[in-house]
């Protein structure tokens, strides 16, 4: 009985809130070092294959183990926010996690450019279960913002949208100039990827725009969580999650205009990085909520102590 809890302790304090974040500050200062060091290449030339399978990793795993946290969220009974806003959050994590593999096979071993493969299957449910996860946590909180709170969030969503329109505004921009190069590369291929690749591109624009929406409305939702939380008891965990989907959001907006505006874009740019940042904002933000709600006084500590 004794090595059991001895166990749990020590998982406990293996992945707590101070250790994820220093471990996410490793992590993140370390893939900022490779992006700045690998990320510019010279005219015309493609980025090392290691350095694109690396920036794979280094924006997965972050991912993978923030879905874990959020799975141990969602198993605490203790946990404050509510269990299914970390059922939701944390199977986006997961769905994000199984696209970047895809689209790494898609991008890295088939060699494709696709505007849209089976990876976007996963992305757009990460969009999903993360904005179900965040309205569920905004729900049940009163929205008594002030004025001046309530403007914030006016400007946040009037530029979120301005922005999102200039990049659909300016879509198809270079596409001719892939076509030619395209059906080169995809001669070589099997022929259930190129059926597959050229049956879902048919879908380029609506999917586009269903990303360009779902980043706005979680950028309005994160915004709303930030200053919902602001000062309470669990603002810091909410900051994280709220500042990792702003990262997401930053990384969203670059890899639209990139394949949009950019000729033979691929995948590593410095600006990528923001991806690697809210997979370990998001891991940060589940491990802080794990450790402030387990930590509290239960009623009946509180009773037998003031008798």
């Amino acid at each position: 009985m004794s090595s059991s809890v001895d166990k749990s302790t020590g998982a406990k304090k293996l992945f707590s809130g101070q250790n994820i974040t220093y471990l996410g500050m490793v992590w993140g200062v370390f893939s900022l070092f490779l992006f700045l060091l690998f990320s510019i290449t010279a005219p015309e030339e493609n980025s090392p294959v290691w350095y694109v399978i690396s920036t794979y990793i280094l924006e997965l795993v972050p991912f993978l183990c923030a879905g874990f946290l959020c799975y141990r969220n969602f198993r605490s009974p203790q946990i404050a926010s509510g269990r299914k806003v970390w059922l939701g959050i944390g199977l986006g994590m997961l769905c994000f996690f199984l696209g970047g593999i895809v689209f790494g096979i898609w991008e890295v071993y088939f060699g494709l450019e696709p505007d849209v493969s089976p990876a976007d299957l996963f992305y757009m449910a990460f969009y999903l279960f993360i904005g179900w996860g965040m309205f569920l946590a905004v729900l049940p909180r009163r929205l008594n913002l002030e004025s001046w709170q309530w403007i914030v969030i006016f400007l946040i969503a009037v530029a979120g949208i301005a922005f999102a329109a200039w990049i659909v505004l300016g879509v198809g921009g270079v596409e001719v100039a892939f076509e030619e190069e395209a059906v080169e590369s995809i001669s070589t291929l099997p022929a259930w990827v190129t059926s597959t690749d050229e049956l879902l591109s048919q879908f380029a624009d609506p999917v586009n725009i269903f990303y360009i929406a779902a980043d706005v409305g979680l950028l309005i939702i994160a915004s709303t969580l930030l200053l919902a939380f602001w000062g309470g008891r669990f603002s810091q965990s909410w900051r994280m999650i709220a500042a990792a989907t702003f990262a997401q959001y930053i990384a969203d907006m670059w890899s639209q205009y990139a394949y949009t505006f950019i000729e033979n874009y691929e995948s590593g740019d410095l600006l990528e990085v923001f991806y690697v940042f809210s997979g370990i904002l998001f891991a940060i933000g589940a491990a802080l909520e794990y450790e402030i709600s387990t930590s509290r006084p239960s009623r009946g500590r509180r009773r037998r102590g003031s008798s």
